[in-house]
């Protein structure tokens, strides 16, 4: 059975899956932006962003508010923190040194070395 932890780490690695979705929040690292402005740079529909901006909310990645007749969007960078702490565990091993590794071989095989 899956946790609620795990279950959150999906739903944030599935928003991130879509090349779109990343860049609305590549752009949305410079400020809040208008919903219709996330849309510009685009070829697609409002329509077609605002289901992108739903899949980033429900993530917990986006916020949205109502600013007078305009809706917002807002990154919210710590709903990262969780799939970034689930990344970084895999950087818990060391980097395999090849030349080393390289010259380990040659010096206990001599008589396989080229």
């Amino acid at each position: 059975m899956t946790s609620v932890a795990d279950r959150k780490l999906d739903v944030i690695f599935a928003a991130l899956a879509d090349p779109t979705r990343r860049a609305i929040l590549i752009m949305l690292l410079e400020d809040d932006m208008a919903v219709t402005d996330v849309a510009a740079p685009f070829d697609m529909s409002l329509a077609a962003i605002s289901k992108h901006l739903i899949v980033l909310a429900d993530a917990g990645l986006i916020s949205q508010e109502k600013r007078g007749r305009v809706k917002w969007c807002k990154l919210e960078p710590d709903a990262m923190r969780a799939a970034t702490v689930w990344i970084q565990g895999f950087g818990q091993f060391d980097p395999l040194d090849f030349d080393a590794f390289e010259r380990f071989l040659a010096n206990e095989f001599p008589q396989v070395s080229p």
